[in-house]
């Protein structure tokens, strides 16, 4: 995978250039070279050798409401912790390293792929404390975000409930004003009552407190519940009760371990129901978790959304890295493992020596499409941080241009890779055979870690509903048309270089034929017929623009061989190849999806449920 990364970076982001900028200026790419070495090796010395042992030895809820853990685990978080990389992209004030997300983004890769579980849920707390810099007060700048990022405490996002997964609406999490706390100097003082599901890293003792993100409603002046997204708003719920100068009370807020969730994968972290304020810890004699207003009230969504959009491109990232592992793993099986014969002109010889299998077509065929999933899937994420970087640090309408980008590509940041880095994992247990399907080898455990990734940040419909019910609308459009303009450069450069012109043909009449299927989808401006078939669009857009970015990859890689500078030519070869199999085996898939969507086809939303 370093290979990969380093041509991904050097050649083809050209992040050498992001050291002009003012921010990254105390950088240079053998600093970045030196970040990547560092956690590469620590991912492969202490996470990977772990990694089965906490797949193994899942959490357990203890008789006094604690979460056991496995040794592995604390070994795991503190040398993450070590590393800096909570902290990675924040200013030197904040006690971070100023480095750029898309250096984060390829380092985090590293642990994703040795360990997706391990680490004590890094991508929370730093997400958490991003979150607070952005909307949090000045204190609850300092106090919760500075502390998590130092590693000393960690971060949660409470949203979902027993009765309402991503439909946040329907949230009923009370939060009643605590009017022995409305000049807290922490914020605006509330008591929380409610529960929440699926909260990963809930409860432990990795660090010494844990500063959950919750959003509950406030009542109005009857005491009711304000309907849909308006009502919520977003509190900071310590574990612990702390000061205004970062120090434990000594004080247990009225949050409790009600149970934990038994996954099917990503078991190095618990995953936990929380109960607030059932009084098990009552502060000051009351029952109510202490949770401090961030913000304004009613604008709790809008909030957490920041930090969601950050989950999702680690999502995005994890996925890459899972579909890596297993494409590795088979890779070098298929090297080694001899099955079968030559298919000559006389059939199979039985004479003749058994031969690797990956000398067969059809096991070609299966690493390829891997390579294809999991390097693409590397490349979008990577390129979705550059974006990052750029929203942050560039001059201010490509700033604007880089953000709005982003926008647009984030549902399939995050979709992608988990849909297709599954198949990926799927065709490592195949290229395995039954040796696949057994714990005496990797993939299968790939697989069930890879399983959550279209479920969590938001299930994979969720995002087709995103990109073509809202991100395409938008601005009358502005996303989609700033997209397919990136894909359509790339296309006139491709014409021009003359030797992937056939695939710069396919691009763009994919891309028109996209254009067209959107238009057609909200003809009729019916919302119910328009998102219908809304998750086969985020398929196609979602093929679409992975077959774009290997187009750009490989025209990379043909500059890079034209040059002669290179040393490893191999390697800069099957980029091309995995660029042509994407296009002959995987774009052609777009047609089916897209025809459904432009017909605002009905069969499925008009089957009736005594039918099934």
């Amino acid at each position: 995978m370093r290979r990969t990364i380093d041509f991904l970076l050097n050649q083809w982001l050209q992040i050498h250039r992001l050291t002009e900028r003012l921010r990254y200026r105390d950088h240079t790419a053998e600093t970045f070279s030196d970040v990547l070495d560092s956690c590469e090796r620590i991912a492969r010395e202490v996470f990977a050798p772990l990694n089965r042992i906490v797949d193994l030895e899942e959490p357990r809820m203890m008789a006094d409401g604690s979460v056991w853990l496995p040794e592995a685990a604390y070994t795991t978080a503190q040398a993450y912790r070590d590393t800096g990389l909570v902290a990675a992209t924040q200013d030197y004030a904040m006690g971070g390293l100023q480095l750029p997300h898309v250096i984060e983004a390829a380092a985090n890769a590293f642990f994703a792929k040795a360990g997706i579980g391990l680490g004590g849920g890094a991508m929370l707390t730093t997400g958490n404390a991003n979150l607070l810099l952005a909307h949090g007060s000045e204190l609850q700048r300092e106090v919760f975000a500075r502390t998590q990022l130092s590693g000393r405490w960690s971060g949660t996002m409470c949203l979902s409930e027993t009765q309402a997964g991503s439909s946040l609406s329907d949230i009923t999490t009370r939060a009643m004003p605590d009017t022995d706390g409305a000049h807290d100097p922490l914020g605006p003082r509330y008591r929380i009552h409610g529960a929440k599901m699926w909260i990963s890293n809930g409860e432990h003792s990795l660090t010494e407190n844990i500063v959950h993100l919750v959003l509950a409603k406030i009542p109005d002046d009857q005491g009711r519940l304000i309907p849909g997204v308006r009502g919520i708003s977003l509190f900071i719920v310590p574990r612990m009760l702390v000061d205004t100068q970062a120090r434990l009370t000594g004080t247990r807020n009225d949050v409790v371990l009600a149970g934990l969730n038994h996954k099917c994968g990503y078991r190095g972290m618990p995953n936990t129901v929380l109960n607030f304020g059932e009084g098990h810890y009552p502060v000051d004699g009351q029952s109510g978790a202490v949770g401090y207003l961030v913000g304004e009230a009613g604008q709790g969504l809008a909030y957490m959304f920041h930090m969601m959009n950050e989950a999702r491109i680690a999502v995005g990232l994890g996925a890459a890295s899972l579909a890596y592992a297993g494409f590795e793993a088979s890779l070098d099986y298929a090297r080694i493992r001899k099955q079968g014969r030559p298919i000559g002109a006389h059939g199979k010889d039985p004479s003749l020596p058994q031969v690797r299998i990956i000398e067969h077509a059809d096991v070609r065929r299966m690493l390829l499409a891997q390579k294809a999933y999991a390097e693409g899937s590397l490349a979008l994420v990577l390129y979705a941080a550059r974006l990052v970087d750029e929203a942050r640090t560039a001059e201010p309408p490509a700033a604007a241009e880089a953000h709005l980008l982003l926008e647009m590509l984030t549902p399939i940041v995050k979709s992608w890779p988990s849909q297709w880095g599954l198949e990926a994992n799927s065709l490592a247990i195949q290229v395995h055979g039954g040796y696949g399907y057994t714990r005496d080898f990797p993939v299968e455990q790939y697989w069930r870690d890879q399983r959550l990734n279209m479920i969590h940040e938001g299930a994979h419909g969720i995002h087709g509903l995103d990109l073509l019910g809202r991100k395409v609308r938008t601005a009358d459009g502005a996303g989609l048309r700033l997209l397919t303009g990136q894909m359509e450069h790339t296309a006139a450069r491709a014409r021009a270089q003359g030797t992937l012109s056939e695939h710069a043909n396919a691009l763009t009449s994919a891309i028109d034929r996209v254009v067209v299927a959107t238009r057609a989808a909200w003809a009729t401006a019916e919302p119910e017929a328009a998102l219908a078939n809304a998750t086969p669009y985020l398929e196609a857009v979602g093929h679409l623009t992975m077959a774009w970015l290997w187009l750009d990859i490989a025209l990379t890689a043909e500059t890079v061989l034209a040059s002669g500078d290179s040393g490893n030519s191999a390697h800069l070869l099957g980029l091309v190849q995995t660029c042509h199999y994407f296009y002959r085996y995987e774009l052609p898939k777009i047609d089916a999806w897209l025809a459904v969507v432009s017909a605002r086809d009905a069969t499925c939303y008009q089957m009736a449920e005594e039918w099934y």
